[in-house]
């Protein structure tokens, strides 16, 4: 999975599901079922998704959609082995960047 988001402070809802390529009913919903994400709301009651809470829905995303995890057995996941996970989803994450790198790399051959 490979974001495309630009450097920002906050990100408004629909471009973070514009990102994640779900609708914008999922990350609500994943809102309301994961503790981790907690976005700031201005006054207008829009969300406004900080950097942390952009590698949180990573995290839920790869736990959930690609591999499988129930609701429960990712929040199960998150709660108990957390620190963990992170450490290997980041590890993921620079191979994926590794591999994305060398293809680019191959293709201006």
């Amino acid at each position: 999975m490979h974001i495309e988001l630009p450097e920002k402070r906050y990100y408004g809802i629909g471009e973070v599901a514009k990102a994640f390529n779900v609708n914008t009913s999922l990350i609500r919903f994943w809102e309301k079922e994961f503790d981790v994400l907690k976005p700031k709301k201005n006054a207008k009651g829009n969300r406004k998704f900080t950097p942390q809470d952009i590698t949180n829905l990573k995290l839920i995303y790869h736990l959930v959609k690609e591999r499988g995890f129930t609701l429960e057995g990712a929040k199960t996941h998150l709660k108990e082995e957390r620190h963990k996970t992170l450490s290997n989803f980041d590890i993921i994450q620079k191979l994926e960047k590794v591999k994305m790198e060398l293809i680019k790399i191959k293709n201006n051959l």
